[in-house]
């Protein structure tokens, strides 16, 4: 029996996604756990598993195809022993039946022409009145007994009113099927004035202006345009409500690191020997967990009529994927020993740059951490990723003059913004989590205990 493929619903929020790239191909043996595509959802391009066996027959949605609803049919699978061609034959067969049913039905609501005719029994030969007084195009001829044509449902609508003969086209769709496409060039063929011998002439011969991009036009600069992935539409729809509709303020405080730096040190000796070297972000990581416990009226997210207080912090931590930005989650950051977030940090920040990151692995998260200290970055100010009420925001550390025991010294400081959400965090609980935090940097004897 045919199985169709349908698009699969890769998170709880997800209703429609891009189908990025196909990696089989029609004819091929597909097993269980095979990778069958690359599908571009909200956040992630991730990969979509095969749960049955047999045989491609067919694909009905190509790949770069965007907004590809959720349990649309996108390819057909043969079981074994059954007919390849047959299958993908009832697959088109099928798609057109659930086309062209709305159509059927829309065409019978009442009118004005169905009420003077109501009580009359129907003509199924009856054609309809055309809306013009213009002679109506001819329909096409039929093509010969036992040679169907496969086309979609609206590329046969077009075909008829246009009057276009679909024996005459070639089809550009799954297994040579006309599309609507197709119909709409061979239109646009006919509709163009033929030109005389002359005309063709002439215009070879008068000299042509090389043509230019609208932005060469107006400003001299040319550019090259790049579609918006779906991760990057998100993005830029998140981060805009989040600007507009969260009112943000800023707290910073400058971090003495050079005791987290030493313990750093401590124990990567101690680790190195199980392969693990800690990151100063993996201590920030931790900082932030314990800061959250200690001060947990941040460690909350506004809810509209409700604000939710959590019992754990998991921290969500900025990463930089070719895609766009994303935060897997470090869950229970709290508790974990540095160790485990390391390991834990390395993985999620891999299948991130990857495409690789399952929706639990970035959905949720109670905070979140963005440091930018690597690329030089001396302070910035985040935007929070709604509906969590805080991001800390983190510089590099760098040497600077700094009072010690009431002398000028100088000493590795690094500046850490965190941006509130005031609808749920008032100023002087933020306040509390910048002291708790600098405290536990400055102090790192409180992460490891």
């Amino acid at each position: 029996m045919p199985i169709a493929i349908k698009m699969p619903a890769l998170s709880p929020t997800m209703e429609e996604g891009t189908l990025a790239k196909w990696l089989v191909k029609p004819g091929d043996t597909i097993s269980s756990g095979d990778i069958m595509a690359e599908i571009e959802t909200d956040k992630a391009t991730m990969e979509f598993e095969a749960v049955d066996e047999g045989t491609l027959a067919s694909i009905a949605v190509e790949e770069g195809t965007e907004g590809v609803k959720v349990g649309t049919v996108i390819a057909m699978l043969g079981e074994e022993g059954e007919d390849v061609d047959a299958v993908a034959k009832a697959g088109a067969d099928s798609s057109d039946e659930s086309d062209e049913a709305a159509p059927a039905a829309t065409s019978s609501a009442g009118t004005d022409d169905g009420a003077k005719d109501a009580g009359k029994e129907p003509d199924a030969k009856q054609e309809p009145k055309p809306a013009s007084q213009s002679a109506p195009k001819p329909a096409p001829a039929p093509a010969p007994e036992g040679d169907r044509i496969i086309a979609s449902p609206l590329a046969k609508r077009i075909a008829e009113q246009q009057g276009i003969d679909l024996a005459s086209l070639t089809g550009s769709g799954p297994n040579g099927r006309i599309v609507k496409a197709d119909v709409e060039a061979a239109e646009a063929g006919s509709a163009a004035p033929a030109k005389s011998r002359n005309d063709s002439t002439a215009e070879m011969a008068a000299p042509r202006k090389p043509s230019k991009t609208p932005a060469e036009s107006e400003y001299g600069a040319p550019y090259e345009e790049e579609k918006l992935s779906s991760v990057r539409k998100i993005i830029a729809r998140r981060l805009t409500e989040s600007k507009q509709q969260v009112p943000h303020y800023y707290l910073a405080v400058d971090v003495r690191l050079d005791a987290l730096l030493d313990l750093r040190k401590q124990l990567n000796a101690t680790l190195e020997a199980d392969g693990i070297k800690l990151s100063v972000n993996d201590l920030l990581i931790k900082a932030l967990a314990r800061a959250l416990m200690r001060v947990p009226q941040c460690n909350v997210s506004f809810q509209g009529e409700t604000i939710h207080k959590y019992s754990r912090a998991d921290v969500s931590v900025a990463v930089a994927a070719p895609s766009g930005l994303i935060t897997p989650i470090v869950t229970e950051a709290d508790t974990r020993g540095l160790a485990s977030i390391s390991t834990t940090m390395k993985a999620l920040a891999e299948k991130a740059r990857e495409g690789k990151l399952q929706p639990h692995e970035y959905q949720g998260g109670t905070a979140s951490l963005s440091n930018l200290g690597m690329f030089g970055i001396k302070q910035f100010d985040a935007v929070i990723n709604p509906p969590q009420g805080m991001i800390m925001a983190v510089g590099a550390g760098e040497p600077r003059p700094y009072v010690i025991d009431g002398a000028l010294q100088v000493a590795t400081v690094m500046t850490a913004s965190g941006s509130f959400d005031h609808r749920a965090i008032d100023g002087a609980d933020g306040a509390q989590l910048m002291e708790a935090f600098k405290n536990l940097c400055e102090n790192p004897m409180g992460l490891v205990v």
